[in-house]
């Protein structure tokens, strides 16, 4: 298992940039490593993509040297453990309201000591157990796999001093969509409830010591970055609409 450059980047307060993909497309993943993102979010909750495609597109990260999280579809500790095993390097795990759900998040992606992660010989994350011990592998892999919880629901930001307190998380990430619509407001982040939630949660995180994450755009990437916000992905879609509207605008201005 490689080293978890995402990791590295939040014990230094660096922001790492990701590319959210909800499509099953290894070749999207290999062109984020060329635009110069940190990481992928390979999204399996709101997206079409399978097991297998993700294991796919884990290897296209590897390949363009861009670190490889996944959000499951749901907080199953079974579909935390598939991903996983074919060499993820961290989860986002979605609705995560507890500290109990924080709790069995962190155990489903950690082995003993730090967890109770299904243990098999062989698997992908570890090489297919070529030249790599058990043992070493679960060490590097309880050191460098990464945790992101997402707290994106009324509940989980009442919840939000209890969820800080669990170890072994290592991103708190604020869904502004869901939390909008649980809310009252849809789609609406800047709804003053809303966005009072936002801040008074990235307060808490910032407080306690601990990274959050958002998601980016162009417009909202200085303000969440001035608020400690170092988990950072923008969407695929969003990026061809602003691209297309510059190229579109760029014709128009151009034509005799």
């Amino acid at each position: 298992m490689r080293p978890n450059g995402m990791k590295a980047k939040f014990a230094a307060d660096e922001p790492a940039f990701g590319l959210s993909v909800m499509i099953p497309s290894p070749q999207m993943v290999e062109m984020a490593g060329g635009l110069g993102f940190d990481w992928v979010l390979i999204d399996c909750e709101h997206g079409t993509i399978s097991l297998e495609s993700v294991e796919l597109m884990i290897m296209a990260a590897e390949t363009a040297g861009v670190t490889p999280i996944v959000r499951p579809p749901t907080k199953s500790p079974r579909e935390i453990m598939a991903v996983m095993d074919i060499g993820a390097m961290g989860v986002q795990v979605p609705h995560v309201n507890t500290s109990e759900d924080a709790r069995n998040a962190v155990a489903a992606v950690k082995y003993h000591p730090a967890g109770n992660r299904s243990m098999a010989a062989g698997i992908r994350a570890q090489g297919y157990g070529l030249g790599t011990s058990s043992t070493d592998y679960v060490e590097t892999a309880n050191r460098e796999t990464l945790v992101c919880v997402q707290l994106e629901d009324p509940q989980a930001i009442a919840n939000a001093d209890e969820i800080l307190k669990v170890e072994g998380i290592d991103v708190f990430f604020i869904g502004p969509s869901d939390l909008s619509q649980a809310m009252g407001h849809p789609g609406n982040a800047k709804a003053p409830e809303v966005a009072n939630a936002i801040d008074e949660t990235l307060t808490k995180i910032t407080a306690a010591g601990q990274t959050s994450g958002m998601p980016g755009t162009a417009e909202n990437l200085p303000d969440i970055l001035s608020k400690g916000v170092r988990y950072i992905y923008a969407h695929v879609p969003r990026l061809l609409n602003a691209a297309a509207s510059d190229y579109f605008a760029a014709a128009k201005g151009a034509r005799p």
